[in-house]
């Protein structure tokens, strides 16, 4: 699933455990500009370093998987929690080619 939009908050690492580290950001929609949609979603473990080079306004398409859990309190209570994980960030206008290098060989015997 894909999620485009440009990007409102970028949070900070936590890191919840030796093997787990989750990065929150916050997605603003522009499918209807009257009505923008902020969407809270986050990045896990080694993908949480997508997010260290993005400015507050970049233009992004979020990959996306949605990913649900049970939770059952010690008194036996059912609860149920979604989260909106991020896979891949696709940044509008910043992929940019390679410059090419003119260099001057001048006088070389080959």
């Amino acid at each position: 699933m894909e999620l485009k939009g440009t990007i409102k908050e970028v949070g900070k690492t936590q890191k919840m455990s030796d093997k787990f580290s989750k990065r929150d950001f916050v997605l603003t929609t522009n499918d209807n500009p009257t009505y923008p949609q902020h969407i809270s979603l986050q990045c896990t473990n080694d993908k949480v370093v997508m997010l260290d080079n993005l400015s507050i306004g970049s233009e992004v398409t979020a990959h996306v998987n949605l990913r649900g859990k049970e939770w059952k309190s010690p008194t036996g209570e059912v609860k149920y929690f979604n989260t909106i994980e991020c896979w891949k960030l696709d940044v509008s206008g910043e992929v940019k080619p390679a410059p090419v290098m003119q260099e001057n060989f001048g006088d070389l015997p080959f």
